[in-house]
């Protein structure tokens, strides 16, 4: 199993297997705090092989800067199977919406994709305050 891709952004779904991703982002400006976000999507590619057939739950977790639960966690369940000896891989989306953050101070905000008690991806999430001096190179800085 290999997570090929782990991201936030302003929307996504999960399109006949397809992953449609919007809007891709790392970083949330803020003139005051706390801030409210209206809304944004966590989307996870997996790639299984072969010897990955089977049911998975996965954990998606949120910790705030200091890695204490900022949301209550959210399960992904999926069974894996392979319709033909002649396919080596699968892929499975999980794409999970999020409405009203409120981001009470800023710092690093981590997604936690986890097995068991495996972490497979961690997204930062950085909230920071808006800086005028670095308007002209976006967001990112």
């Amino acid at each position: 199993m290999n997570i090929q891709l782990a991201i936030v952004c302003d929307f996504a779904a999960d399109y006949q297997g397809k992953l449609c991703i919007q809007g891709a982002f790392d970083t949330l400006c803020a003139q005051t705090f706390p801030v409210m976000h209206p809304q944004c999507f966590i989307a996870v590619r997996i790639i299984f092989q072969t010897e990955d057939a089977g049911k998975h739950e996965f954990l998606i977790r949120c910790v705030d800067p200091e890695g204490k639960e900022f949301l209550p966690p959210v399960r992904a369940q999926m069974e894996v199977t392979f319709p033909s000896a002649f396919i080596p891989f699968v892929s499975r989306n999980i794409v999970f919406p999020l409405h009203g953050l409120k981001f009470k101070r800023q710092g690093i905000y981590r997604w936690l994709v986890q097995q068991e008690d495996e972490t497979l991806a961690s997204i930062p999430l950085r909230v920071t305050l808006f800086d005028e001096r670095r308007s002209a190179t976006g967001p990112a800085g």
